[in-house]
């Protein structure tokens, strides 16, 4: 008896990730439940230097501003409640200092344009084709920053706008990065907010313009995860979301980054992962006992089980 549809998926058999692949993390916060993951098995990845970006206009603008190496001023700030925020930003970057959120704006996008340059790999997650313009500027937005809505138009991004808009991003991105691969994937997340038809609306708009480009473009190093797919057709019930019943739960994070690994990763880099992994539980275990021989026996292994693997990979750090 058959009772979960699976999605087939095809192994990558060129650009495969390895321990010495250098990853880049773009978009919805889909990217950072990856990102996490990277981290914790001690990818090299950086993931959103700019904070959650939610559309493909807030992503394209981002790289723009990196390749063009903007100079963020006063100009490109606002304030509101008390904080300095910018448009092209999360508010996670937001700040009561002027100056201190024009350094990190700065500094994000130093390090934004050195990770396109050196990315093996850069995964972007679109969350929604919704986008709200600032009427008094009459420019697209990353983040309103609970500023007044009647400041802003909401409009939905056409599926030949945001398909002309990852093409640009994929433009820009190959045009200093020749040898990159670019995966998209349309975050899980469902942006209720927005209303229930209007998510499905939003998320339609997003995989008929990715698969518009991926039919146009016809390369290998362009590619689609499937992370939508997975959460809404093989994990179709309530017990894999959080309370919101919006967010994936662990759980569910956790099954598609497995199935993320199946297709992108070679055996021996999932051994190398376990050994991280081992290394990583033994960091966190708590000793009953600390200064027992046994417990000092196990901190010896451990201490030499980094060892081993700073020794192969140098930049990793415990």
């Amino acid at each position: 008896m058959i009772l979960q549809t699976t999605i087939p998926l095809k192994k990558q058999q060129f650009h495969k990730v390895d321990y010495n692949s250098k990853l880049l993390l773009i978009g919805s916060c889909f990217s950072e439940n990856i990102g996490k993951k990277l981290a914790y098995y001690k990818f090299q990845s950086t993931t959103n230097p700019f904070g959650i970006l939610f559309h493909p206009k807030a992503i394209e603008t981002l790289i723009k501003m990196a390749i063009n190496e903007k100079k963020h001023t006063t100009k490109d700030v606002i304030f509101n409640n008390e904080q300095w925020h910018s448009f092209n930003a999360h508010s996670n970057l937001s700040s009561s200092d002027k100056n201190e959120l024009i350094h990190n704006l700065n500094t994000a996008n130093t390090l934004t344009l050195q990770q396109l340059k050196n990315a093996t790999h850069i995964i972007i997650t679109l969350g929604t084709s919704w986008v709200y313009r600032f009427i008094e500027t009459d420019t697209i937005v990353a983040n309103c920053h609970k500023i007044p809505q009647k400041k802003f138009l909401k409009e939905i991004l056409t599926v030949d706008e945001i398909t002309e808009s990852i093409d640009a991003i994929t433009k820009l991105i190959t045009s200093i990065n020749k040898n990159v691969t670019i995966t998209f994937t349309v975050s899980p997340v469902r942006h209720l907010k927005d209303g229930f038809i209007e998510n499905q609306r939003s998320k339609s708009h997003l995989l008929a313009a990715i698969h518009q480009l991926l039919d146009s473009v016809q390369s290998d190093k362009i590619n689609y995860f499937p992370s939508y797919e997975i959460m809404m057709d093989e994990l179709r019930d309530y017990r894999f979301y959080t309370e919101d019943m919006i967010h994936p739960s662990k759980i569910a994070v956790d099954y598609i980054w497995e199935r993320f690994t199946d297709v992108w990763f070679s055996e021996q880099t999932k051994e190398t992962m376990n050994k991280v992994e081992t290394v990583q539980k033994g960091i966190t275990h708590r000793s009953f006992n600390p200064t027992s021989e046994a417990h000092l026996k196990f901190l010896n292994n451990l201490q030499q089980k980094k060892e081993t693997l700073i020794k192969a990979f140098p930049f990793m750090k415990f």
